[in-house]
């Protein structure tokens, strides 16, 4: 049987673009390599899948600290409205939550699959198990691939195999490796999205806390500032983790990092200072450990009292005036020393990947290779949070689709 096209990988990206081209007329082939289509979808959200953000272009595109610019033409002809349309359209309604997170009604990933892999059955797209081994050319451009058992022809091929993180799911670098191949430039892969890891004792102390209202900052080693947020954060057995973590891990740039973590975001410090006086005469009798449980979480009163030199048995009416100014200040500016990101493995994107100056940003196709184009985290761009990096995945893939059929 001969295929116009092939589409390598059958994560998001892939099935979509799989989806954009048999509804342009093409007869497709989608070559996966697990047993399954969409395993690392699956996980996604907490196995809720953060479909998309519900905003637009212009917003998506400020949400993408990696190459941002790049994506523009495919945002603008593929904005999250859209790809919610075809959800809801195609037995999988939507739902939008805090920060204008789109999740499936049912909470369940297998749904956002289940429309994904319904529309292909019904576009004729053919799927199948193989690992690719290799992108063949002819004369320069693509025509078709070689498998681990036999060689298939195709006009064309979409390389939509991920990145690296989370190996188990099938994203072990494969696509890198076919397009360095053909001459396409890898930027280093590195975990995206991942928690980090942290100098001393404190975090691990802390360890199972979650902090919901925080301000988070992440500043280099001369104390500018990389990244500023709002939201949750978790300390861990080995450092921090959640939602502005993850986000600010995006721009974790060399040594001497720290995260700045304001515990009282609602409160500018001379409102502070009240709140703890009144706390501290209501306990007055009281020691200091038991002095602060209104104000501060249980697990993290030790850590407090140890960074300022405070008995944790010393009646609160003894605090000085000093002391008490130097915890007002610690409680606005809470620093954690940052010394490195977890493994890549645990990253939830890939930030690396094909540099975007070498792929058409109207088409994704190859400027080295006619015939081959690509399609979602393959690609050297990351995004925060919030669905933002499956809405890449969606215009990217739609923007290859579409352009294989002209």
């Amino acid at each position: 049987m001969t295929y116009d096209g092939i589409i390598i990988g059958g994560g998001p990206a892939g099935m979509f673009a799989a989806i954009t081209a048999a509804a342009g007329g093409k007869k497709v082939l989608l070559l996966e390599r697990n047993d399954r289509l969409g395993k690392k979808l699956l996980i996604t959200g907490k196995g809720r899948c953060n479909v998309t953000n519900d905003c637009d272009s212009a917003e998506i595109l400020q949400n993408i600290p990696r190459n941002g610019r790049f994506l523009y033409s495919a945002m603008t002809a593929f904005p999250p409205r859209r790809i919610m349309d075809f959800f809801n359209s195609h037995g999988c309604a939507l739902k939008t939550e805090r920060g204008n997170r789109v999740f499936p009604v049912t909470d369940k990933s297998y749904s956002v699959l289940d429309a994904l892999k319904n529309e292909m059955r019904r576009l004729g797209v053919t799927v199948r198990t193989a690992r690719v081994k290799k992108i063949l050319t002819l004369e320069g451009r693509v025509c078709g691939v070689q498998t681990e058992s036999e060689v298939i022809t195709s006009n064309w091929v979409i390389l939509a195999t991920g990145g690296v993180s989370y190996p188990a799911t099938g994203s072990t670098g494969d696509g890198y490796e076919m397009a360095k191949a053909l001459g396409h430039t890898i930027v280093a892969p590195e975990g995206s999205l991942v928690p980090l890891e942290t100098a001393g004792t404190d975090c691990q102390d802390m360890q199972g806390l979650s902090l919901r209202n925080c301000g988070v900052k992440l500043v280099n080693a001369k104390g500018k500032a990389l990244y500023k947020d709002f939201g949750e954060l978790l300390f861990t057995h080995f450092g921090v983790s959640g939602p502005t973590v993850l986000s600010a891990s995006c721009h974790l740039k060399g040594e001497g990092c720290r995260l700045i973590i304001d515990l009282k975001p609602a409160l500018e410090e001379n409102k502070l200072d009240d709140r703890i006086q009144r706390d501290l005469e209501l306990y007055k009798n009281r020691s200091m450990e038991n002095a602060l449980t209104d104000l501060l979480p249980r697990s993290m009163i030790p850590v407090v009292l140890r960074r300022l030199e405070i008995d944790p048995a010393m009646q609160a009416n003894s605090l000085t005036k000093q002391k008490r100014r130097a915890l007002v200040e610690l409680l606005k500016a809470f620093p954690v020393e940052i010394t490195g990101k977890r493994p890549v493995a645990e990253a939830i994107i890939t930030s690396g990947g094909v540099k975007t100056g070498e792929i058409d940003p109207k088409t994704m196709e190859s400027k080295k290779v006619p015939g081959l184009y690509f399609a979602g985290e393959i690609i050297d761009c990351d995004a925060y949070t919030g669905g933002f990096n499956l809405q890449i995945a969606w215009a990217t893939a739609y923007a290859a689709g579409t352009a294989v059929c002209c």
